[in-house]
């Protein structure tokens, strides 16, 4: 008999495609700086700008570009 997969205990349920490595990465260094007790946006940009993980165009992360990618990847 198979076993039933709950749908709702899926955690990636919504995903349509698997992440990048860098997609996890940044996955990785928004966990660490909410793990350390950065939860507004311009603390947790600070966090990610001392991180490894730069935005895909280089540079440093803003305001503006973090959240125009959680948009786009929330797509």
């Amino acid at each position: 008999m198979p076993t039933y997969r709950f749908p709702h205990l899926d955690p990636h349920q919504a995903r349509r495609r698997a992440p990048t490595d860098w997609e996890v990465s940044l996955a990785g260094a928004i966990e660490q700086a909410f793990g350390q007790g950065h939860h507004d946006l311009p603390a947790l940009v600070a966090a990610l700008n001392a991180s490894r993980v730069r935005p895909r165009e280089g540079g440093s992360w803003t305001e503006a570009n973090f959240t125009a990618l959680m948009r786009e990847l929330g797509e």
